[in-house]
């Protein structure tokens, strides 16, 4: 009976190491989709940091690619935690999860606050930014930003395209056109000359880059809330393993 018993228990560990591993690699997984998020932020869409002055785009790539980092070092260190039958390193891994978890909860708390400021920020700066530093010497990224923004959400000036009748570039008395290139639908030189609706886009820019960041912010949403939920679960079989350990391994 007594080895039954003891059949049952090394089973039931054995179970859970299981478990745990495949919790593991479920978690390593979800910090390179992390990583690559932040990646992706950073890379295809930095160009848009130039257009506010809040560091929270920017802040929140590089939050991501950190997080991810993490998030792969803590699983691999519950992989070596199960294999190995390590019950210091087990409970390691345990703190680890917890920390990350806290850390979740803050970060999607300032995410949410600092979303409502940078809408408001955003609100007041981008026609000015625009009107002001379009196309003016030292001002490249700015240039740069805008004409991509444009083409990319197929928009044009801040809330419409009349927005562009108070640029300093256009006003310019060597410029002809009405509005930049970039509002065109099939940009080519001096194709801002015409702002009819057949030919430019008509919307402004500033509700499509709110949707944008908005997105953003769902993704980030969805991805810590999952994380989350693989991380109780992954704190529950840790607290069973650490149980069911035999006491002669340590």
């Amino acid at each position: 009976m007594e080895g039954q018993v003891e059949k049952t228990q090394s089973c039931g560990t054995i179970c859970l190491k299981y478990l745990l591993f495949l919790f593991n690699i479920l978690f390593w997984l979800a910090g390179g989709a992390v990583l690559a998020v932040g990646m992706w932020t950073l890379v295809e869409k930095s160009d848009y940091i130039s257009l506010l002055n809040s560091s929270f785009y920017s802040a929140s790539a590089y939050i991501l690619i950190a997080a991810g980092v993490i998030v792969i070092v803590t699983g691999i260190i519950g992989c070596c935690a199960t294999l190995k039958e390590m019950k210091s390193l087990l409970i390691v891994y345990l703190i680890l999860l917890l920390c990350i978890f806290l850390l979740e909860i803050i970060a999607g708390v300032l995410a949410y606050i600092t979303y409502q400021e940078l809408d408001e920020e955003l609100r007041q700066n981008l026609k000015e930014t625009m009107q002001q530093k379009y196309q003016q010497p030292g001002e490249e990224s700015i240039t740069q930003a805008v004409d991509k923004l444009q083409q990319e959400f197929k928009c044009c000036g801040s809330h419409n395209f009349s927005d562009w009748r108070g640029c300093v570039w256009i006003q310019a008395a060597e410029n002809e056109r009405l509005v930049p290139d970039s509002c065109c639908k099939t940009p080519s030189d001096l194709c801002g000359r015409r702002d009819h609706p057949s030919n430019i886009y008509k919307g402004g820019c500033i509700m499509k880059l709110e949707e944008f960041f908005l997105s953003q912010l769902y993704i980030l949403g969805a991805v810590a809330i999952g994380i989350a939920f693989l991380q109780l679960v992954g704190m529950m079989f840790t607290c069973c393993l650490y149980r069911n350990f035999k006491e002669e391994l340590y």
